[in-house]
C-alpha cells in the first residue's frame, strides 16, 4: 500500500463516512485568496448560519502558517493520475476553518508549525518552505513514523498527526476526494420484487405468473 492509499484508509476511518464534511467549511479561500461567500447550509440554524459567518470572515493563520501548510499538505496527499492535491481540494481553507471552528486545536497547530520551522532551521539554515524538496521530505519522514522515530521528535509527531488527519479529513470529503474514493451517492437501485422460490416458501404466486 503506498502512501495515498494509506492516507485515503485514514480518511475514511477519520470522516466516519460524513462525505459532505466540506460543507463545513464556509471560510474556504477563492483562487484569489478573498473569502469565498458563506451560503446558508441546508439544515443548520439561524444561530449556527450566523457563527459560520463570522468564522469566516476572522483570519487564524498568518501567510506564512498557511504556506507550510500547503506544503505539508501536498506532501501528505500529492496529486496523481487520479485526482489533484491536498490543496487543489483546499484543504488549507478547511484547516484553517477547523482551527476556528475546534479552538482547542490553535495551540498545537501554532505550535507544531512553528516547532517544524525550528527544526527546520537547526538541520538546513531555512524556515520548512524554503527548503529543497528533499529536505522537506527528510524531515517529514522523521516525524511520519513513530515506531522509528527518535525520542526528541515526538512534538513533531503529535503535530504530524494532526495535521494528517485533518488534511485526510478535509481532501476525502471535498467534491476532489469523494470523486476519489468513488462515492456515487445514494443512487435508486432495480428491484425486480420478491424472488420466486421466497414467494412460494411462503405460499404466494408471482404476480407475473
Amino acid at each position: 500500500m503506498n502512501r495515498r492509499d494509506s492516507i485515503k484508509v485514514l480518511g475514511l476511518a477519520a470522516t466516519g463516512g460524513a462525505l459532505l464534511l466540506d460543507a463545513c467549511s464556509p471560510g474556504a479561500k477563492t483562487a484569489n485568496g478573498s473569502k469565498a461567500d458563506v451560503e446558508k447550509l441546508p439544515g443548520i440554524t439561524g444561530t449556527e448560519h450566523e457563527r459560520n459567518q463570522r468564522l469566516a470572515a476572522e483570519t487564524f493563520f498568518t501567510d506564512h502558517e498557511l504556506t507550510t501548510i500547503a506544503v505539508l499538505s501536498d506532501i501528505i496527499i500529492p496529486a496523481d493520475g487520479v485526482s489533484g492535491s491536498a490543496t487543489d481540494a483546499g484543504v488549507p481553507a478547511f484547516i484553517e476553518f477547523m482551527v476556528k471552528d475546534i479552538p482547542s486545536y490553535q495551540v498545537p497547530m501554532r505550535g507544531g508549525l512553528k516547532w517544524l520551522d525550528i527544526q527546520s532551521h537547526r538541520r538546513y539554515g531555512n524556515a520548512f518552505v524554503k527548503c529543497e524538496e528533499k529536505q522537506q521530505l527528510e524531515l517529514v519522514d522523521a516525524i511520519a513514523y513513530p515506531a522509528k522515530a527518535d525520542a526528541d521528535m515526538m512534538p513533531g509527531i503529535a503535530f504530524f498527526n494532526l495535521v494528517r488527519n485533518l488534511t485526510a479529513s478535509g481532501f476525502f470529503t471535498s467534491e476532489i476526494g469523494v470523486k476519489d474514493i468513488g462515492y456515487m451517492g445514494n443512487r435508486p437501485g432495480n428491484w425486480d420484487g420478491v424472488p420466486e422460490d421466497i414467494l412460494q416458501q411462503h405460499g404466494f404466486e408471482s404476480a407475473w405468473g
